[in-house]
């Protein structure tokens, strides 16, 4: 029997294509929020990007954690979602938001007592670390308001509801927008408050995101019919099955987060401009990678839904499909960042070394998004999805802990090597994981059924 690459069902498109497009539109929304950050602070001064820099890693962290908690909400919800049986859904997001809630008020907790601690740990540089406390003391209140909007928005997510996270992000990136004009260099009458006006933008636009998703899941979805009474009950029934598939995913995501905070101390124990290019450099990337990482998510719902109808017979075909797709999507993302990369330096005004160092940094990562749009979607797509979430938390840690950070720490503090070179050794398991990642997803031992 002849093997199609591409399948035929056009189940499988009406299903992937339109998560993909609006979560990607979500996601490039939210990013963009980072982006205009970014570019804002660097046009302020070169100390006040560094410095929210260091709290964008403690709050990337964070990030990391309730994306697990949210990933365990959808991998399980898109099962029950693909046998139409609603009131677990509404269960086991009550589970992950508890979850959520605890994650975001450790942080809280953590950042209120020991601020210049949490920033000491990623660089020695006293006016950076300053400065970033002066932007923490504002950020820190996100943290919770950020934990509860996105497991909610994953929960939507995994019933094909996922526009209501785009309207989410484009009205943050329109208040945040016009806050940072006004705050950070005291437009419109506004007093100039500098990194501390970022602060206030992005709390701002926080607390419209959670208002409008709450709004939405009272009053206007169909499909999960929320009460208050779901999100606040104590009923505990689904506790084991979310643990299960979270748990991996939590702890993966954790120590992702981690370990991207211990990449920014190597380089940020260099010095100050090797902080803003790789603040740069990494804020770009995101942007153009957003398609790919999108695919992860659309990649879970539509197996997760195969799954849990029971169509066993499209694993296969929608498994290859979307696996070629990932490749096309990294192949196209990688030329256009490197095509643009010089373009979009130009509109920081740091020093020339660092728009000369960000530029450097942005052709290794055209590479490495080749590997990062094939293997994050196949191992927290296609196999998380499809019922084996803990191969994702397997071979993230194992690559970060036992290559990518020894690795870069000896280069960096060992030889000495440029700023370059250790860049490349912390972005090179990007490439490696598609090895394994791609065998593991071809042998389809990872689907699984976790509903009850």
């Amino acid at each position: 029997m002849k093997t199609e690459f591409f399948t035929r069902d056009k189940a499988f498109y009406r299903t992937f294509f339109p998560l993909l497009a609006v979560i990607t539109l979500q996601q490039l929304a939210a990013l963009a929020v980072n982006l205009v950050d970014n570019i804002m602070l660097g046009r302020y001064t070169e100390l006040a990007l560094s410095g929210a820099t260091l709290v964008n890693q403690i709050q990337f962290i964070m990030q990391q954690l309730v994306a697990g908690i949210g990933m365990g909400v959808s991998v399980l919800g898109s099962q029950y979602w693909g046998k139409n049986d609603i009131p677990p859904i509404r269960r086991i997001t009550s589970v992950g938001l508890k979850f959520a809630l605890a994650a975001g008020l450790a942080f809280l907790l953590l950042t209120s007592l020991a601020p210049k601690f949490m920033l000491g740990l990623f660089t020695n540089d006293a006016a950076v670390i300053a400065e970033g406390m002066r932007y923490l003391e504002i950020m820190r209140w996100t943290y919770v308001i950020f934990a509860v909007s996105n497991v909610l928005m994953y929960s939507l997510q995994s019933v094909e509801t996922a526009f209501i996270g785009t309207v989410m992000s484009i009205s943050t990136i329109m208040i945040n927008m016009c806050l940072n004009y006004c705050f950070i260099f005291g437009n419109l009458g506004a007093p100039e408050l500098g990194i501390v006006g970022a602060a206030i933008a992005t709390l701002t636009s926080r607390c419209v995101e959670l208002a409008i998703i709450l709004i939405y899941i009272f009053f206007i979805d169909k499909k999960l019919n929320f009460r208050p009474r779901h999100l606040i009950n104590l009923d505990f029934a689904y506790l084991k099955d979310f643990v299960k598939a979270a748990l991996p995913v939590m702890v993966s995501g954790g120590l992702w987060g981690v370990a991207q905070g211990a990449q920014t101390a190597i380089l940020g124990h260099m010095n100050a401009t090797v902080i803003a290019a790789n603040s740069i450099a990494s804020v770009i990337f995101q942007i153009f990678v957003v398609v790919g990482m999108s695919s992860a998510n659309a990649s879970s719902v539509t197996m997760g839904k195969t799954v849990g109808e029971g169509r066993f017979d499209k694993v296969r075909p929608y498994s290859r499909t979307l696996q070629l797709i990932f490749v096309i999507i990294g192949a196209v993302s990688a030329l256009a960042m490197f095509l643009c990369r010089g373009a979009i330096v130009s509109l920081y005004a740091v020093s020339g070394e660092a728009k000369e160092l960000a530029k450097s940094f942005l052709a290794v990562l055209s590479v490495a998004t080749l590997g990062s749009c094939y293997e994050f979607p196949v191992e927290g797509g296609i196999i998380a999805g499809g019922g084996d979430p803990k191969y994702q938390a397997i071979v993230d840690t194992l690559f970060m802990w036992l290559f990518t950070i020894p690795s870069a720490a000896v280069s960096a503090f060992v030889f000495k090597a440029s700023p370059v070179v250790v860049f490349c050794f912390l972005k090179a398991d990007q490439l490696l994981k598609c090895i394994p990642n791609g065998i593991v997803c071809n042998r389809y031992k990872w689907v699984k059924r976790l509903t009850r």
